[in-house]
């Protein structure tokens, strides 16, 4: 069935239905938006991959551990004040 693969002319008829289905007016359009979605695609894929680089070559630092014994937080032994 496809032994050859796609010859030129099976291009050609794809080529003459897109046209046909899209108009001549429409493809220079899509075309261009095409390429800009791909080049934000690109972009946004390498900004990910930097980030993901930086993040593992720069070392994280332990959060500060607090080993008092006292309570970080004021407490009161005296119960909460009611309204009457």
């Amino acid at each position: 069935m496809l032994r050859n693969g796609l010859e030129p002319w099976h291009l050609l008829v794809v080529a003459i239905v897109v046209i046909l289905l899209f108009g001549s007016k429409k493809l220079p359009e899509a075309a261009r938006g095409l390429g800009k979605s791909m080049r934000i695609l690109k972009s946004e894929a390498k900004a990910m991959k930097e980030e993901s680089d930086v993040a593992q070559s720069v070392p994280v630092e332990p959060t500060a551990v607090h080993t008092s014994t006292e309570s970080p937080m004021p407490t009161s032994t005296e119960p909460p004040a009611t309204a009457h």
